[in-house]
């Protein structure tokens, strides 16, 4: 397998992590063992402080490690250590009493940390794996069969736990929710020894003696002489806003079709057609990217992003909830995907993992602001269609400041 498809696999691997554990059965299955002894709003707020204190976590880690894998050999051994993190953690979810709520959280925060701290190095790897001309492409291809991957364990999970409800069943509920969170630590280490195995680093600084000191210095002397790094720097910013508003309405767009009256199993068959929209998108705006560059098609996912947050407050029935479904797959693949590539073309290849560190930091805290507004919105207005439409704001904002620094100066 080259690497460039071991790569891409390893979307299909982690993508599983997403759709059924932080997306869906973990949260039923904290929020089900919590019920009686939390309450629902307390449980709810634990499993926020849990997210919170993994975001920290990151948000410390995340740049120094960064930093030390530009060094020769430690990328891969830092992908490594935290994508078994990852696995073992969620793997462990398994086993733990259901009384031991307080550890069923420590455990999820660890395994929240594992994936997302794999995702630094993975991302980074992309300028190993793919000339520049091709990184729009891989990266896009990476998430189209992420969306593929994570729906077909997310189908098989759900088929589990639909299973265990009949009255045949030799499963429990929580049976079929620890069985879950097995299949998905399996299919996720089956699915990454590909890249483990064929992906080699190409780009990295040699090591040199007191290597930890020199890779503090390194990450202050980035720090202190960012504006050298302009492009960088005003796309992150860029980047900071929009992707705030796309991961809002990824996250929120469920809660918002149930104050629609939508019922469940309808948000659940939703959220899969999203996903199967998503994988043809991802695949096209890469290959539209090669054609029209690849600031264009981010431009115009954002105006994409922009008509949901205005169509979503008009909203009247289920048909208008699956018109901006459809429309959220067709740009979602594609502008987290070029995203990453723009990204990984404008940094300094020996220092990806640094520059990763950070855009990971970026993406991860951009994921505060939104939800914050979108509550504060629907919560003085009442309306929760105020709130979606309140995050336009962040696309007029992050749009605007792409569009300025970063589609005008595409072809410098």
């Amino acid at each position: 397998m080259t690497e460039e498809k071991s790569w891409i696999l390893y979307d299909w691997a982690n993508s599983a992590y997403t759709m059924v554990v932080t997306s869906t059965i973990f949260t039923l299955f904290f929020k089900a063992i919590t019920e009686n002894v939390l309450g629902a709003e307390t449980s709810t707020a634990y499993l926020g402080y849990a997210n919170s204190a993994a975001t920290a976590a990151l948000f410390i880690i995340s740049p120094v490690l960064g930093t030390m894998a530009d060094y020769k050999g430690f990328k891969k051994t830092f992908f490594v250590f935290f994508v078994m993190l990852g696995v073992v953690s969620t793997a462990f979810l398994a086993f733990i009493p259901a009384n031991q709520w307080g550890w069923v959280l420590i455990v999820y925060a660890v395994s929240a940390i594992g994936f997302a701290g794999a995702n630094i190095f993975y991302d980074a790897f992309l300028s190993d794996v793919a000339p520049e001309e091709r990184m729009d492409a891989v990266s896009s291809y990476g998430y189209a069969v992420g969306y593929i991957g994570g729906a077909v364990l997310f189908i098989i999970a759900m088929a589990v736990v639909v299973y265990s409800y009949t009255e045949d069943s030799v499963i429990t509920v929580f049976g079929a929710m620890r069985a879950s969170f097995i299949l998905t630590s399996l299919w996720w280490t089956m699915f990454s020894i590909p890249i483990i195995g064929n992906v080699r680093e190409k780009n990295f600084i040699e090591k040199e003696p007191r290597f930890i000191k020199k890779s503090f210095e390194r990450l202050w002397d980035t720090l202190k002489n960012i504006v050298k790094y302009k492009r960088v720097f005003v796309f992150l910013l860029a980047y900071f806003f929009y992707i705030d508003g796309v991961d809002t309405i990824i996250k929120m767009a469920t809660a918002y079709g149930s104050d629609l009256g939508i019922g469940q199993t309808t948000l659940l068959l939703v959220l899969l057609v999203t996903q199967f929209v998503a994988f043809p998108f991802a695949i096209l705006y890469g290959r539209l990217a090669k054609k029209f560059s690849a600031e264009t098609m981010i431009m115009i996912a954002i105006c994409v992003y922009s008509v949901v947050c205005v169509y979503a407050y008009f909203i009247r029935s289920a048909l208008d909830f699956w018109v901006i479904a459809i429309l959220i797959g067709s740009a979602q693949g594609g502008i987290q995907a070029l995203s990453r590539s723009y990204f990984a073309k404008i940094i300094p290849k020996e220092n990806a993992s640094q520059f990763f560190g950070f855009y990971n930091i970026f993406g991860k805290f951009a994921a505060i602001m939104g939800p914050f507004l979108m509550g504060v919105v629907s919560e003085v207005t009442g309306e929760t269609r105020n709130g979606v439409f309140s995050l336009l704001i962040l696309f007029i904002i992050g749009g605007g400041i792409f569009f300025k620094y970063c589609f005008k100066n595409r072809a410098a």
